[in-house]
């Protein structure tokens, strides 16, 4: 594992959401998780996370599971093989802006549930998903799990990040969405007749730079290189994170010392990390907390292991603070993800 980078984990009520299609259906929820590599006990934690390893196996469980590209949230399916042949028109596309409108284009012809729209106004160009009918939380999520996969292509087909001005949620999604402002790197805000993001409408003449044969490695990693590839690694926060990375057995360093090392005054470390929706200490507990996850499933590390890895001279000490973070001693962390590992090689 890299000494300096640590994929960011994912909150548990994600794995509740994207399961709201199934829950209402004559299927084992159980078997499905399990199949991910996710141990169906960890739903009863609020606080617990998965990796986006397993989060990417799950949904390609319930997208055989549920033959549907959107896993039963909407109310009418999404055929299984739609987003590989919107990739395969839009990589022949001259610019971002052509390949924008084409791909929405199809997909107009493919949802019933809501309307994916490209509308460029005051410079600035907007991808807009409209519901035709009654909303819901399902349907929410949904919704929004497309715009962040439409971003993620936009992203892959120039080959570089679009950084965003702001990103727009259903209002009825607004108890759920503590990490969205850290996954998509820009503002939040909740309208009621539309969801999706916000950029400057200039990025729609970068060229298309994939090509076909790109394009078959980019489908055999999708959806899991999209969680992470093109996440702003020039962030502060990322920037800290990879800094304290390096030295998480040791003591952390105060903030102020961070400040020296970034040339800048505690306030103004503060500040833009205010900015960015973080504090110094949630960026250690964040990073602490996943370094652990990762840890814990390498059987081969002990308890007294990962706790001198991360800083702790003791294990009850990391003990408290894991269960701190995510609702479950790390003990039984390991334990239900060790348990499934046997089904994982059968399945």
């Amino acid at each position: 594992m890299s000494t300096s980078t640590t994929h960011h984990t994912i909150p548990i009520g994600q794995v509740h959401q994207i399961l709201q299609g199934v829950v209402q259906r004559d299927v084992d929820v159980n078997a499905l998780l399990l199949r991910a590599g996710i141990s169906p006990s960890l739903l009863d934690s609020p606080l617990s996370r998965v990796t986006q390893g397993q989060y990417a196996a799950l949904i390609m469980v319930l997208r055989r599971a549920t033959r549907d590209e959107l896993w039963g949230l909407s109310h009418h399916p999404l055929k299984l093989g739609s987003f590989a042949q919107v990739c395969r028109m839009v990589v022949h596309c001259q610019t971002l802006g052509e390949a924008l409108a084409t791909g929405l284009r199809f997909y107009h012809l493919m949802l019933e549930d809501f309307v994916p729209r490209l509308q460029v106004e005051q410079g600035l160009a907007s991808v807009r998903l409209v519901s035709r009918g009654r909303q819901d939380s399902r349907l929410a999520y949904a919704k929004r799990s497309f715009g962040f996969f439409t971003y993620g292509l936009a992203c892959w087909l120039v080959a570089r990040r679009i950084p965003l001005v702001d990103v727009v949620y259903p209002e009825i999604e607004a108890g759920f969405a503590s990490d969205a402002a850290r996954l998509f790197q820009a503002p939040l805000r909740f309208e009621r007749d539309w969801a999706g993001f916000r950029f400057e409408s200039s990025w729609l003449d970068l060229p298309v730079v994939q090509t076909p044969q790109s394009l078959d490695e980019f489908l055999s990693q999708a959806p899991a290189c999209l969680l992470v590839k093109y996440r702003d690694q020039t962030s502060l926060t990322e920037r800290i994170r990879r800094m304290l990375r390096r030295s998480l057995a040791q003591e952390l360093p105060s903030l102020e010392a961070v400040g020296q090392a970034l040339s800048m005054t505690p306030q103004t470390l503060r500040r833009r990390l205010r900015d960015e929706g973080q504090g110094y200490q949630a960026i250690k507990d964040d990073l602490r907390r996943d370094v652990a996850i990762e840890y814990l499933n390498q059987p081969e590390l002990t308890l007294l292991d990962i706790a001198n890895r991360l800083g702790f001279s003791e294990a009850s000490t990391f003990h408290r603070a894991f269960k701190g973070w995510t609702g479950v001693s790390p003990g039984v962390y390991r334990q239900t993800h060790l348990a499934i590992e046997p089904a994982l090689h059968t399945a």
